[in-house]
C-alpha cells in the first residue's frame, strides 16, 4: 500500500516563506502530509504532472449569498449550481450569509442540509441579524452551531429590510450587537449605508446623462458608504468589537477605515471583485447593477492600491444567484447584485499581477488573510504540512474568457460576459479529491461544514498564542 494518497509533481508551490518554490506535494487523507524536492522518493497511489504550474491556496470566497430569493440554500440546486462556479474559479471554502428574522437553529440545519446534499466546496454561514433575540443568542450561535460572524445591514431602518422579511433596526440594536460579540469573541460584519441620505438623494431628479450605472452610483454616493463606516468603526472601538466592513466599493470608505485603524486595531475591510475590474462605465448594463453601486475608475484605482499595501483585507465575491430576468429592466427597477464567485481568483489573480501587485498579496488578500479572520487558520488560507489540501492549480501564462454557460451558475448571466482574465485554471483540489481536474468538473461533489470557534480579534489571538 502506498503511503500517500496523491503526489502533485513538477509545480511551483506557494509557500508563505519563500514563495514560488520547485516542490512536490504529498497529500494523505485529505490533507498535505509532506512538501518535498521532486527528486524524493515517496510512493503515491496516484502521481499527477502540473507542467510548471503554480499551486496556490484554494480561494477563500468570504462573501456568498445563495438561494433563489437569496436568503438561504434550500435545496440541491442552490448549492450544486453555484458552488460549482467556485471550484470551477479556484474557490475551495465559502462563507455563506443565512438571512432570516426567525431564530437561527432551524434555519442553520435545514441550511446546512441543503449544502451537504450538493456543495462541491466546503462552507461556513454567516447568520444576518436583526432581532433582539438573534442578539442575545449569539454566543450559543457560536458555541453550539459553529457560527461566530454576524451581518448587520445598517440601511435596515423602517420598511427597508421588508423585501428580504428582515426588521427595521437602530444604532442602539448595532451597539449592544458590537458588544455581545466582542464578549463572546465573533464578530459584526455591517453593510455600511446611510440610508437617512440616500432617501434624500431618491427626491432629486434622476441623471442618466452619463449612463445607467452611473447613474445608481449618484444615488448612493460613496459618502453614504464612509459615513457609515465611521460610525460603526468608533462604535466598535467603544465596545471593544471586531468588524468587517464589507463591499468596500470606495476611496472614500477605504480612507476612512484607515483613518479609524490609526486609533482601533480591530478593524478589516472587504472589497469584491467587480469593485476591482468594473466601473460605472462598463458596458454590462443593468447586469451591473449592485449596491453599493460601481464607482468611477478613480475609485477601482484606490482599491487596489488598497490591496497592494494591505488597507484592504480580503476580497469577496458578493455572489447572487438572481436570474437574468430579474436584471433585464431599466436600472431603477432592476434588482442588485450578479453572480461572481466563479471569477472571484482568475480575476483579482490576474488585474493583480498585470499591475504588479506582488503574489503574496494576493494570495493573502484570496485566502490566507479571510482563513485568519473566521477561524480557519491554519486549516485553510496555507499550503504546509497539516493543512486541508485545499488547493488551485494555476496556469499564470494562460487565459480564462469569462461566458455564462460557462459559469455553471443558475443566474445565466455574468457582467463580465466575454472579458479575458491572464490565467486559467487547471485543477481545483478540496481537502485533496479533484472537484475540477484538466478544467472539467467532478461529478461528486464533496463539501463539508466548516465550524467555526471565533473571529476576528479573538480568531487572530488564538493564531498568535499556538505561534501558528
Amino acid at each position: 500500500m502506498s503511503a500517500y494518497d496523491l503526489r502533485l509533481h513538477g509545480g511551483r508551490v506557494f509557500l508563505h516563506d519563500a514563495g514560488l518554490t520547485t516542490a512536490d506535494l504529498l497529500i494523505h487523507d485529505g490533507r498535505i502530509a509532506g512538501v518535498v524536492d521532486p527528486a524524493a522518493p515517496a510512493e503515491a497511489t496516484e502521481t499527477v504532472d502540473l507542467r510548471g504550474a503554480a499551486v496556490l491556496p484554494g480561494a477563500i470566497d468570504p462573501h456568498v449569498h445563495l438561494g433563489k430569493d437569496i436568503r438561504v440554500p434550500r435545496d440541491r440546486d442552490d448549492a450544486e449550481r453555484e458552488t460549482a462556479s467556485a471550484v470551477a474559479g479556484g474557490v475551495t471554502s465559502m462563507l455563506v450569509y443565512l438571512m432570516s428574522a426567525e431564530p437561527y437553529e432551524e434555519v442553520h440545519r435545514a441550511s446546512r442540509a441543503a449544502m451537504e446534499s450538493g456543495a462541491h466546496t466546503d462552507f461556513g454561514f454567516h447568520f444576518v441579524l436583526g432581532t433582539d433575540e438573534h442578539v442575545r443568542s449569539v454566543p450559543a450561535y457560536r458555541r453550539e452551531l459553529g457560527v461566530s460572524s454576524f451581518k448587520f445591514f445598517m440601511n435596515f431602518r423602517g420598511d427597508e429590510g421588508a423585501y428580504l422579511g428582515m426588521p427595521g433596526n437602530d444604532d442602539g440594536f448595532m451597539y449592544d450587537l458590537l458588544g455581545i460579540t466582542a464578549d463572546a469573541g465573533a464578530m459584526v460584519n455591517p453593510h455600511p449605508e446611510n440610508i437617512e441620505i440616500v432617501w434624500k438623494l431618491k427626491e432629486r431628479p434622476r441623471d442618466e446623462s452619463q449612463g445607467p450605472l452611473h447613474a445608481w452610483h449618484l444615488t448612493r454616493p460613496p459618502l453614504v458608504e464612509a459615513e457609515a463606516e465611521q460610525r460603526v468603526a468608533h462604535l466598535a472601538a467603544a465596545t471593544g468589537a471586531s468588524a468587517y466592513v464589507v463591499h468596500n466599493s470606495s476611496a472614500a470608505g477605504l480612507n476612512a477605515m484607515r483613518l479609524q485603524r490609526t486609533a482601533y486595531p480591530n478593524l478589516f475591510v472587504e472589497t469584491c471583485t467587480h469593485y476591482l475590474t468594473l466601473t460605472t462605465a462598463a458596458e454590462c448594463g443593468t447586469y451591473g447593477k449592485v449596491n453599493p453601486p460601481l464607482r468611477p475608475a478613480d475609485d477601482l484605482e484606490a482599491l487596489w492600491a488598497g490591496v497592494a499595501d494591505g488597507s484592504v483585507d480580503t476580497v469577496g465575491s458578493d455572489h447572487n444567484a438572481r436570474h437574468r430576468s430579474f436584471k433585464e429592466k431599466d436600472i431603477w427597477s432592476a434588482s442588485a447584485g450578479f453572480p461572481g464567485t466563479g471569477v472571484l481568483l482568475p480575476l483579482t489573480l490576474g488585474e493583480g499581477l498585470r499591475r504588479g501587485v506582488p503574489l503574496d498579496r494576493l494570495v493573502d488578500a484570496t485566502s490566507t488573510r479571510a482563513a485568519q479572520l473566521f477561524g480557519l487558520y491554519p486549516r485553510k488560507g496555507i499550503i504546509r504540512v497539516g493543512s486541508d489540501a485545499d488547493l488551485a492549480v494555476v496556469d499564470l501564462t494562460g487565459e480564462t474568457t469569462i461566458t455564462a454557460d460557462r459559469q455553471h451558475s443558475a443566474a445565466a448571466y455574468t457582467p463580465w460576459e466575454g472579458r479575458t482574465a491572464p490565467v486559467r485554471v487547471v485543477h481545483t483540489l478540496v481537502r485533496g479529491h479533484f472537484a475540477v481536474r484538466d478544467g472539467q468538473l467532478s461529478d461528486t461533489p464533496r463539501g463539508a461544514y466548516l465550524p467555526r470557534a471565533h473571529s476576528g480579534a479573538a480568531a487572530l489571538a488564538a493564531i498568535e498564542k499556538e505561534d501558528l
